[in-house]
């Protein structure tokens, strides 16, 4: 949408830059690509994708690339290539290599080395899938992949031998069975609808799946999962927000990292998601270097509780090829949830799991307050590690 469409019409689609305080859409101008880019553009997400940063050239007028970066960004071609919205692009430290918004969104030389345990596809996602797009694993629950394309490629995904290319999964035909195999299933009661990022798809075509979708009658719930607040914070607007609506209730999941995410922008986007009456939930990757201190998850799950985003997930970084250097320990991990069960609020503490290698699914895994059972008696440890006694 060009700047000389009418104000009313721009209201329509996305919010209005005047409703927003120059402190919420912050200070883009200081960096020379964008010094002539109105507010209006700069609120509008179709503006926002089709200016991301895709070429060395343009994100060296961002960041001083390093020589791991610059290799990086040479040969990361086809899947996963480097793409990051102007909006994310902002957050990085243009000094620092070790910024956490840089390590996710630039690709580095580290990325061309596989080790022999890694996987084009870990979980087993292909294997399950019955039909193309949907994956059924667990009996209750289905996984629908809608789209291969993100806002931004992040360097640690998962999905990184699909994700990337800018085509949809999902056609009509696929759509269509993938609603006929749920249809046929009548175990399955809840579908998460992920890519991928759904929201790169516009209202109208996201509309047309959850419409397909709410006419199995034994659908109780959908969820979408997206990194959109995060990366792209503009994509929440005012009508993909009354399209849902029609579709409740639908939980979003949303993929958070660290606490330096969770900017003004991002906040008004979680509260016109949440006022809108839409439950939301994070799910966290663990990862080497962004968010493997104590200290740093617990001001992430903090965080997300004061944008009302409750903390879900923590997810042990996959086995996928290319992503070693982001890897931890398991008993990072666990260490981790020791340091926030007890020392904070329940609501602050999300399940930490392994996804099996091979399609085994989410296994939780944490520290062992169970000491010894015996017949009618229990052993048990408190998070200050003092000893207790259950009898039943």
């Amino acid at each position: 949408m060009s700047p000389s469409n009418s104000t009313l019409a721009v209201q329509q689609t996305f919010i209005d830059p005047a409703v927003l305080k120059r402190s919420i859409i912050g200070d883009y101008h200081r960096i020379d690509l964008w010094k002539d880019v109105s507010e209006l553009d700069w609120e509008d997400w179709h503006w926002q994708v089709k200016n991301r940063i895709r070429t060395e050239e343009n994100l060296s007028h961002l960041i001083k690339l390093t020589s791991e970066e610059e290799e990086g960004v040479k040969k990361s071609r086809g899947r996963l290539s480097l793409a990051l919205t102007p909006y994310w692009a902002t957050l990085m430290d243009p000094d620092d290599p070790n910024c956490p918004i840089r390590k996710q969104a630039v690709p580095v030389k580290l990325e061309l080395k596989t080790s022999p345990h890694e996987m084009n596809d870990p979980c087993a996602e292909d294997r399950d899938s019955p039909v193309p797009g949907l994956v059924h694993r667990y009996p209750d629950r289905a996984l629908l992949l809608v789209t291969e394309m993100c806002f931004s490629y992040c360097r640690h995904c998962t999905r990184r031998r699909m994700v990337g290319e800018d085509k949809n999964i999902l056609n009509l035909n696929n759509l269509d069975r993938a609603v006929d195999y749920i249809r046929s299933n009548r175990k399955i009661r809840d579908v998460l609808i992920s890519g991928g990022d759904p929201l790169m798809l516009e209202d109208n075509i996201l509309e047309e799946i959850l419409k397909k979708l709410r006419s199995v009658s034994q659908i109780e719930f959908l969820r979408i999962g997206t990194r959109a607040p995060v990366t792209l914070p503009q994509r929440i607007t005012n009508g993909l927000v009354s399209m849902l609506r029609k579709y409740a209730p639908i939980w979003i999941s949303i993929h958070f990292n660290h606490p330096k995410e969770i900017t003004k922008r991002c906040r008004f986007a979680c509260d016109i998601l949440a006022d809108s009456g839409f439950p939301l939930g994070s799910q966290t990757v663990l990862l080497k270097g962004i968010n493997d201190r104590p200290y740093i998850m617990k001001k992430l799950m903090h965080e997300l509780l004061k944008i009302r985003v409750r903390p879900y997930y923590i997810y042990q970084c996959d086995p996928s090829k290319g992503i070693s250097h982001f890897r931890t320990p398991v008993a990072v991990g666990i260490n981790i949830m020791e340091k926030l069960r007890g020392h904070t609020s329940g609501y602050a503490v999300p399940t930490y799991v392994i996804d099996a290698p091979g399609g085994g699914g989410k296994i939780p895994v944490g520290p062992n307050y169970l000491i010894s059972e015996a017949k009618d008696r229990y052993t048990l440890r408190n998070y200050k590690k003092k000893i207790y006694t259950y009898i039943e």
